[in-house]
């Protein structure tokens, strides 16, 4: 895997802000994500070398996180919460949105790319229930007509 420069000079700044490279796993993996959108098997094995971590703690560590996609996702991931305050506001209904107007399923992407679907227990929101995350954009407050409008801003 070509690493990107940028990607090993915030890694090397990380590993400078810490006195145990190991701390510097779940942000080195994110910023591998950044870049790539997912975290590949050659991603990973890179991410060890680069902190001289073994390569099964890493896999370990990645896997055990939700944030972190093994597989290639699309140009924008959506985390719907499906968590009590959610579901008791239409979150379920949202969900059919979803699946009827992009034909989005769980843990799926679109067959264009553009966005991915991942449920969430709990994204933090229950205050503005039912909520999405995009990419990192709260979305709060959803309804059957706003959810369209708000996706349609992601190309």
């Amino acid at each position: 895997m070509a690493l990107d420069n940028k990607i090993l000079d915030e890694i090397n700044e990380l590993k400078r802000k810490y006195e145990d490279e190991r701390s510097c796993l779940l942000p080195a993996l994110y910023l591998f994500q950044r870049e790539y959108g997912w975290l590949s098997p050659e991603a990973l094995e890179r991410v060890a070398e680069i902190l001289n971590i073994p390569k099964a703690t890493v896999k370990g560590v990645s896997t055990f996180y939700a944030m972190f996609s093994h597989k290639p996702m699309g140009r924008h991931l959506i985390q719907l919460c499906t968590n009590v305050a959610c579901m008791i506001m239409g979150g379920e209904r949202l969900l059919d949105i979803l699946k009827g107007r992009y034909g989005l399923e769980p843990n799926l992407t679109t067959p264009d790319r553009r966005f991915s679907l991942v449920i969430m227990e709990c994204i933090g929101a229950c205050d503005t229930a039912p909520a999405m995350l995009v990419d990192t954009d709260l979305h709060g407050n959803l309804t059957e007509e706003n959810i369209i409008g708000i996706l349609e801003r992601y190309e």
